[in-house]
């Protein structure tokens, strides 16, 4: 479990690091206070540094702004107080029951895959369903931290039986983006830029901003209208699935903040049929 630190001459201010997410949202000074209840007048002397926020001030903005748990820490430490939000590995035994009911969770979803990631999509859990996915997969993508979006999107991982890469990749890459935005996260950004490099189908074209654009496939949109598939090859067959993020409700802890469980629903009866038979 993490402890506060000594805060020192050159940590960032609390008041620029409330800009800096204020910004990030698209609010202007009024807006915000507006949503916390407050005046434009309190919002400027915080964030120019004539005022110092209160603990729960810090925390009362930081709810209005949507700032992720781990960076409110980093807000309270730069208004001088002790960070509010511990970080718990999940190997210790704080963890045991988090541990046992994601396990059970996994395991009660078989055969269909499902994994538990962290906040950098690195896979901690993992059901029986996910290996047979694994087939063929370069043994240095499968050592740990085993990542889902390297493991994804690398040409020695799964991407050479992904059907429809160029979709899935631009829904992957999109969504790297989005969450590296909303963290404000120089770690998840580095990945997105890594895994953006890697070799592209032909058929991805270049948006109008430079980013991976897929082309349309109005068959697939007809036989799966309500969510993009996942179209890959394994065990000699092509199976469709459709999947689904699941985040804590209210989280007090940084780590389970950051985790993520993602399940692979079969969107197809002959899918779900070649995963029973294979079980």
């Amino acid at each position: 479990m993490t402890t506060a630190r000594t805060r020192t001459v050159d940590d960032p201010k609390a008041g620029s690091l409330l800009r800096g997410w204020r910004k990030l949202r698209g609010l202007s000074q009024l807006e915000l206070a507006l949503r916390a209840d407050s005046s434009a007048r309190h919002i400027s002397f915080i964030e120019t540094g004539r005022s110092t926020p209160s603990r729960s001030m810090v925390l009362h903005l930081a709810e209005h702004l949507d700032v992720p748990v781990r960076e409110r820490n980093a807000l309270l430490m730069a208004a001088g107080h002790a960070p509010s939000y511990p970080e718990t590995s999940l190997t210790a035994p704080e963890m045991t029951t988090l541990r046992a009911g994601l396990d059970q969770l996994l395991t009660a979803y078989e055969p269909f895959p499902a994994l538990v990631m962290n906040g950098m999509y690195d896979v901690v859990a993992a059901n029986k369903g996910v290996g047979m996915l694994l087939d063929g997969v370069a043994g240095h993508l499968l050592r740990p931290p085993l990542n889902a979006m390297r493991l994804t999107l690398h040409p020695e991982g799964l991407a050479p039986r992904i059907r429809n890469l160029g979709e899935w990749r631009a829904h992957l890459l999109e969504r790297m983006d989005r969450q590296a935005t909303l963290r404000s996260s120089d770690a998840l950004r580095g990945l997105y830029e890594e895994v953006a490099a890697y070799p592209a189908p032909d058929d991805i074209r270049s948006g109008p901003d430079g980013r991976p654009e897929a082309p349309t496939d109005l068959q697939e949109k007809a036989v799966h209208p309500f969510a993009l598939p996942l179209r890959i090859e394994a065990g000699g067959r092509v199976l469709s699935f459709v999947s689904t993020a699941t985040t804590f409700n209210t989280p007090m802890d940084v780590t389970v903040s950051e985790l993520a469980v993602e399940t692979f629903l079969p969107a197809d009866p002959e899918t779900a049929a070649a995963l029973r038979a294979a079980h």
